[in-house]
């Protein structure tokens, strides 16, 4: 046992209601893996609260035996800042309450919940709030890095429907951030990522979603630069109900596609409209117009059906590579570009995607919350992934490659939650304006960076 993990059992597992897990421990091995397969570290000590006070405890060890630490929500973070080499994890996984409150439209989310739990328990009163498009995506790390999905469009980002969060910071204080309390810090954690704090609970807003209109639409791939052309002339005019977001695949070998499809490559679309039937028929006539298509699958079913649409396909135990800009225009030169690499993806599970973030986001301004990319139209991400280990190299630099030749045609800076390790100068261009700001708010909350294992933002001074 290592000497943490020693002096974690004396003084920390008194009073820790949760689980600590050592390298020398049963589950071990299972508790150190994150979603992302090219991550394999070995942190010094897991530590798994039950509670905000055992959350409080594991801060203070951290800090008091000067040991990195990282968090872990759902795991899902690309670089897998969730685990690091010789840290203390503490891990949220043990922090699953939800508490719907149907009258006020509200709901209390633990900060170890996955967004599939989340919409399991919303849809019960026919409310859902704005999350990502994989279920297994934690809740913590996709809010607190903006969060878009299929109601972006209608509803913003998730940060947008965030109405508070209890946190625990740096020096183990248990706080409430919200316009009301600590509004400097509420400012921070919507769009600032981990770096100020724990947070083991969130607030969000809801709103009536039940049935969608929603599934995936195929053209076949030669037919990718006139798909691409119409998507950016029809879909910023599109109702907001109406949300759509492309790209470029191969189709999986399975069901619920046909045997005649299997293996083709496409580009594609998936649509959620999120009102009456009868609306969703008329905003959706053009993309059933445009071809013909070799696949219409839109039809009516529970949200949480569409948000769990990709779950098998993107499983965890695949290695990822991500690279992400913001785009404000889709020029012929980028469609090229795009066509191009396309056609170089160099397995299955590699894509491009192209999601909508104007409507309702361009409602809220470019400093009222940390993520100011509220004149994009896109959020556009590049990946290589496939189970296969020895690809990892061939998956990075087709990730790369096809993000330096897409990267002229950007807005500028990143999606923080679609970033790998890139650099603190691609963490600053992704703030802007709002850096300086964070990193003063940084500095009253977390001055010694304890909270940086993240894309990081160095306290001020």
């Amino acid at each position: 046992m290592s000497s943490s993990a020693e002096a974690a059992r004396r003084e920390l597992q008194p009073s820790f209601a949760g689980t600590l897990i050592a390298p020398d421990d049963p589950g071990y091995s299972e508790a150190r893996i994150v979603y992302n397969a090219m991550i394999d570290r070995r942190p010094a000590l897991i530590a798994r609260p039950r509670n905000t006070g055992d959350v409080s405890r594991a801060v203070g060890f951290a800090a008091g035996h000067d040991l990195p630490l990282a968090v872990r929500g759902g795991g899902h973070s690309g670089p897998g800042f969730g685990v690091v080499d010789d840290a203390m994890i503490v891990d949220l996984s043990l922090l699953k309450s939800i508490v719907v409150d149907a009258d006020a439209r509200t709901a209390v989310v633990g900060g170890g919940c996955t967004w599939g739990e989340v919409d399991a328990a919303t849809h019960e009163h026919g409310l859902a709030t704005v999350s990502g498009i994989v279920s297994t995506t934690g809740v913590g790390g996709l809010t607190l890095g903006g969060g878009h999905g299929y109601l972006t469009r209608k509803h913003g980002l998730t940060i947008d429907n965030l109405l508070a969060a209890e946190m625990v910071l740096a020096n183990g204080e248990v706080v409430t951030a919200s316009a009301d309390e600590n509004p400097d810090l509420f400012w921070a954690i919507r769009g600032g990522g981990g770096n100020f704090g724990i947070v083991t609970s969130f607030v969000f807003r809801l709103h009536p979603v039940g049935i969608v209109t929603g599934g995936v639409v195929l053209w076949p791939f030669e037919f990718t630069a006139e798909v691409m052309r119409w998507y950016r002339e029809f879909l910023p005019h599109a109702p907001r109900e109406l949300n759509g977001w492309l790209g470029l695949h191969t189709v999986p070998p399975g069901p619920p596609f046909p045997t005649e499809l299997h293996l083709r490559e496409v580009a594609f679309s998936t649509w959620c409209h999120a009102g009456p039937p009868e609306e969703a028929e008329k905003a959706l006539a053009p993309v059933r117009e445009l071809g013909p298509p070799l696949l219409y699958g839109v039809q009516e079913m529970p949200y949480p059906a569409l948000q769990r649409a990709f779950d098998d396909f993107y499983c965890p135990g695949l290695q990822w590579y991500w690279r992400h800009d913001f785009v404000r225009e889709l020029p012929d030169e980028a469609i090229e570009r795009h066509v191009e690499f396309g056609k170089r993806r160099p397995t299955l599970h590699s894509t491009m995607h192209l999601y909508p973030v104007d409507g309702a986001v361009h409602d809220t301004g470019p400093t009222d919350t940390p993520f100011r990319h509220r004149d994009a139209l896109w959020s556009q991400v590049i990946v290589g992934v496939d189970p296969d280990p020895s690809k990892v190299d061939e998956l990075r630099s087709f990730a790369v490659e096809y993000w330096e030749a897409l990267h002229p045609y950007a807005a500028g800076g990143s999606y923080v939650n679609m970033s790998m390790e890139e650099g603190s100068e691609r963490v600053r261009l992704s703030y802007g304006e709002n850096y300086e700001r964070l990193s003063r708010i940084k500095s009253q909350v977390d001055p010694d960076n304890l909270f940086r294992a993240n894309q990081n933002i160095p306290p001020a001074g």
